[in-house]
């Protein structure tokens, strides 16, 4: 492995450019929630195999602009010749992701003969078919953007940022995530983000709360340095409700005045939104439609009436993290292999996670 290339100039005054020699010091990155820059091609990431927790990046779009460097992706002179170079990165990435790794990839759609080249559509099938799971198509929509001088079609406000993992095993906190931006719910897969205004010389910068989304969904706060099993979040169910909602008070109020026990809402759950229907149909041999569970339902039925349903979303609550039984906990590490600015690794470090990023270019911002 060469040695990783080091410049004094700072992507931010929070960003430490660095000049360690790649494999033999990520274990020493690892320690710090320091964020760190390297010099380097993002097709070959100078990191140790199985090193990096989550990917958060926005590669150069096709065609858009020339950052006058060598080697740069984003010039190719066809869309397949564009989508072959990300996927030389994403062969790369595989190598230093974790098995619980996940990516998240910022890319927006470009026109070439005056058509729209349909970027994200070829970049997703040709990741699928090396074995990359799609797991959501996260669309990102904007109030505003560059403005446009084309005068024959609508101005485009938004773009794509693709969830890959290698397999189901990943780690997610969908309940953090709802928690902090869902108020309890799953939010979806539209995420509404205006540009950030940035002054520096980088013109496409993303936002910093595409990258806090994508670390509370996928990064763990810590990581087993032995076993590399990240801490994941327990939680269980309880009968608590959203007070600012009329109907859940309004439930609430009857349960209580009926003296509805645990085992009570835990039937309702069993029967789900279809009441005593569709679920005793469905879910028959698993235990939770046993014939005991059908009476307590039908009792919470009667006393709840048309606010049956309110607790089948019933809020949950952190109970504990998982423990792996070894004592050597440290931050899960952000990668961002275009870095730029330094977006990812400041907000990395700012979420107590190790932030590490490549560029090419040297001099950003």
């Amino acid at each position: 492995m060469t040695e990783v290339e080091a410049r004094a100039v700072p992507v931010t005054p929070e960003v430490q450019r660095t000049g360690f020699r790649a494999v033999a010091d990520v274990d020493v990155l690892a320690t710090t929630t320091t964020p760190h820059v390297f010099v380097g091609d993002a097709r070959h990431v100078p990191l140790a195999d199985s090193s990096v927790d989550l990917i958060v990046t926005s590669p150069p779009y096709f065609n858009k602009r020339n950052y006058d460097v060598d080697g740069q992706i984003g010039l190719e002179r066809t869309p397949a010749a564009y989508v072959e170079s990300l996927m030389e990165c994403l062969r790369d990435w595989r190598r230093v992701l974790r098995p619980t790794g996940s990516i998240f990839l910022n890319i927006g759609d470009s026109f070439h003969r005056k058509s729209l080249a349909n970027i994200p559509a070829r970049l997703e099938l040709a990741a699928g078919d090396e074995g990359w799971l799609v797991r959501n198509r996260i669309i990102w929509t904007k109030d505003r953007g560059m403005p446009e001088p084309a005068r024959n079609r609508l101005t485009s406000r938004h773009e794509y940022i693709l969830h890959l993992t290698q397999d189901d095993t990943y780690y997610y906190d969908i309940h953090g995530y709802s928690m902090r931006f869902g108020k309890g719910a799953n939010p979806g897969d539209v995420w509404p983000m205006n540009p950030e205004r940035n002054m520096g010389r980088h013109l496409a910068p993303f936002p910093s709360e595409l990258v806090r989304r994508a670390i509370t969904l996928a990064c763990p706060e810590r990581v087993c340095g032995e076993c590399g099993e990240p801490r994941r979040r327990i939680v269980e169910r309880t009968a608590e409700l959203d007070p600012e909602r009329p109907q859940a008070r309004r439930a609430m109020e009857l349960a209580k005045a009926a003296g509805l026990t645990a085992a009570h809402f835990a039937a309702i759950r069993a029967t789900g939104v279809s009441d005593a229907g569709k679920a005793l149909r469905t879910q028959t041999g698993t235990g939770k439609n046993s014939l005991a569970v059908q009476v307590l339902a039908a009792e919470a039925k009667h006393a709840l009436g048309g606010y049956f349903r309110e607790f089948t979303f019933a809020r949950r609550r952190t109970v504990g993290w998982s423990d792996c039984g070894h004592d050597n906990l440290r931050p899960g590490v952000v990668l961002d292999p275009f870095v730029g600015t330094g977006t990812t690794v400041c907000v990395a470090s700012e979420m107590s996670r190790t932030g590490i990023g490549t560029d090419l270019h040297p001099h950003w911002p």
